[in-house]
């Protein structure tokens, strides 16, 4: 089972919003959010509730791809997030995730005994490329015990 299909199996709100997972690698996650009625704001765009979900759904699949060899030992938590909604978004968005710290950096804080944080980029984009937002989600890996 691949991250994307574990986390729509696994998490609610990315299945109610029918998010497709594109590309998953420890260096990039790209998610999208499909042009849905149901989830559109007054303005007929995707609801910022709804991209703000997209961002962060994005930000935990990479945290997954970089760390999941962690989880026998701590447990990924986002911590806290920001969002700036740049553009109208219409249509389809896609948000694409990168992580602002070397993984290696974030294992070998972990190895010292500690609960390192680092933070994830996103940045969300319409079909035409302009990028409608932008977001932080800052996550730790809270050691097990």
């Amino acid at each position: 089972m691949s991250i994307g299909e574990m986390l729509a199996a696994t998490v609610p709100m990315a299945r109610t919003l029918n998010l497709e997972f594109l590309e998953t690698t420890p260096e990039k996650a790209v998610v999208a959010l499909p042009d849905q009625g149901e989830y559109h704001n007054h303005v007929g765009g995707p609801h910022a509730g709804a991209m703000f979900t997209l961002g962060e759904t994005a930000s935990g699949t990479i945290v997954l791809a970089a760390f999941g060899d962690q989880l026998s030992r701590a447990v990924p938590l986002a911590v806290r997030a920001e969002i700036a909604y740049k553009k109208l978004a219409m249509g389809t968005v896609t948000a694409t995730a990168t992580l602002g710290r070397p993984a290696a950096d974030v294992v070998a804080e972990l190895d010292a005994g500690e609960r390192p944080e680092f933070p994830v980029a996103i940045e969300i984009r319409r079909g035409d490329g302009a990028v409608t937002g932008e977001m932080t989600v800052v996550w730790t890996l809270r050691p097990n015990g």
